[in-house]
């Protein structure tokens, strides 16, 4: 019965628990278990608190034994990575320079909503040290590995939630994404993936990444991720970059298909190497698009690589947070951060303007893209998952981590929503991301086009060997 409960959507557990073949406590127990028995192997989870869980679980089952469920999501384990803040643990962000204790009894806006809905926080994921990296690994907590080959990385910076939902330890869980960091570990466990358009996920404190930063949902199915899309967005006044709330139902949106859309298909935006198996792979999802009544054109959007602009406005950010930490600190910190954070602190003032104003124009090219086009489709990664406990893959290169996440970071830079789906697996078993792109704001058309490829080509059915243990 464990392992039944471990595959099972959130929809499918929320209908169990509205006729009562099944209670939060027996749910909780069962993902609590999971992640005793396999988190060995992968170390997606920096903080287990069965206590805590549990007792929030038996609230909720008390709830649906009175009638009284509370909200969207009530009993339903959720994931959260460990930058969001949450009042009963500690937010460490994977870094020996934060005080615990000065994080306790305070909500982020995705925590408070979720609180609302009565879900059960299942635990704390790892992340690398301030979410600065596309792979999970940091100096509190070690290295996260992949849930389908241990022996990979799980991709970052929301590495461990990527492998929660990926092992059945979660069935929801929260990620963010200022480079990619939701849909790359997406993309590597095989998990679903969206990074929402800037500002419609209430995100707070500020992330050192500004407008790069994007908070969002980690599901194994599109219909979830809908789901849990309809909580988090709720108003919360904290975030000042929020956009307006509009009230849209992310479930209700899903129907409709994707017949009489026009999608642009970029195997390679024009400038990337892509991995043939990986090419192959999204090739064949693309005439799935055909196939549903869809018109596809092969066409990139005609940017060049603004991997230069990326890189000042990120790692910018990631200086500017350590610019008041002592050399005491900064030698307790993942040497790699320190050595790109004290490099973009010397750049000057008319370089980060510089890097902002491509950020714009790239933004506008977009936006006149999207005139012509509802949908762009890519890979979500050009590779598959590569040695764990690297930044990037042997003999690459180049040494940091954008460098083969060439997909992903340019839409950080125009706030445009991006969905990472699953859709097959190279010959060593990996998983491979599609990407779906839209307009800046028409994440439900994303959402809606993600999950008509789901249910026409599902790949929900396959979980990783080590899933079973």
């Amino acid at each position: 019965m464990s392992q039944d409960i471990l595959q099972m959507t959130a929809m499918q557990l929320l209908q169990q628990y509205r006729d009562k073949s099944l209670s939060p406590v027996e749910v909780a127990t069962a993902m609590l278990d999971q992640i005793e028995a396999v988190d060995t192997h992968t170390n997606g989870f920096c903080l287990v608190d069965r206590e805590t869980s549990l007792a929030l679980a038996r609230e909720s089952e008390q709830r649906y034994q009175s009638g009284s469920a509370q909200g969207l999501l009530d009993g339903v384990p959720v994931a959260v990575k460990d930058v969001f803040l949450t009042p009963m643990w500690p937010t460490l962000r994977g870094s020996k320079t934060v005080d615990p204790e000065s994080t306790l009894n305070k909500s982020a806006p995705t925590t408070a909503a979720l609180a609302r809905h009565g879900y059960v926080p299942i635990g704390k994921t790892t992340t690398p040290e301030l979410g600065w990296k596309g792979v999970t690994d940091n100096p509190i907590d070690g290295v996260t590995n992949n849930p389908w080959n241990p022996d990979k990385t799980a991709g970052g910076s929301s590495g461990g939630s990527g492998v929660a939902v990926a092992l059945g330890m979660a069935p929801l869980a929260l990620g963010t994404d200022a480079g990619g960091s939701i849909r790359i570990p997406a993309s590597f466990c095989g998990i679903v993936g969206l990074k929402p358009s800037f500002g419609e996920v209430p995100h707070w404190p500020a992330s050192p990444f500004a407008t790069l930063a994007h908070a969002g949902p980690m599901t194994w199915t599109v219909e979830d991720c809908a789901l849990m899309m309809n909580v988090i967005t709720e108003a919360d006044h904290r975030d000042v970059n929020a956009i307006p709330r509009r009230g849209i139902d992310y479930l209700a949106e899903l129907s409709g298909g994707v017949k009489g859309l026009k999608i642009a298909y970029s195997p390679n935006l024009g400038y990337i190497d892509v991995d043939p198996e990986v090419e192959a792979c999204v090739a064949e999802a693309v005439k799935v698009f055909e196939d549903l009544g869809a018109e596809v054109v092969r066409v990139d959007p005609g940017f060049s690589d603004p991997i230069a602009a990326f890189g000042h406005l990120f790692y910018g950010g990631a200086a500017n947070a350590m610019r008041d930490l002592s050399g005491k600190k900064r030698a307790l910190m993942d040497p790699e951060l320190v050595k790109v954070a004290e490099k973009a602190g010397k750049l000057g003032m008319l370089e980060y303007m510089g890097a902002a104003n491509a950020a714009m124009a790239l933004r506008e090219r977009m936006a006149n893209f999207h005139q012509k086009y509802d949908l762009l489709l890519t890979p979500t990664l050009p590779i598959t998952a590569f040695k764990t406990g690297r930044e990037v893959p042997e003999d690459w290169p180049s040494t940091r981590w954008p460098s083969w996440t060439p997909f992903t970071y340019p839409f950080n830079m125009t706030g445009q929503p991006g969905l990472s789906v699953p859709c097959g697996f190279d010959q060593q078993g990996l998983p491979i991301g599609l990407h779906l792109v839209g307009a800046r704001y028409n994440d439900a058309l994303v959402l809606r086009a993600g999950h008509a490829y789901q249910q026409a080509a599902p790949l929900t059915d396959r979980r990783p060997a080590l899933f079973a243990r």
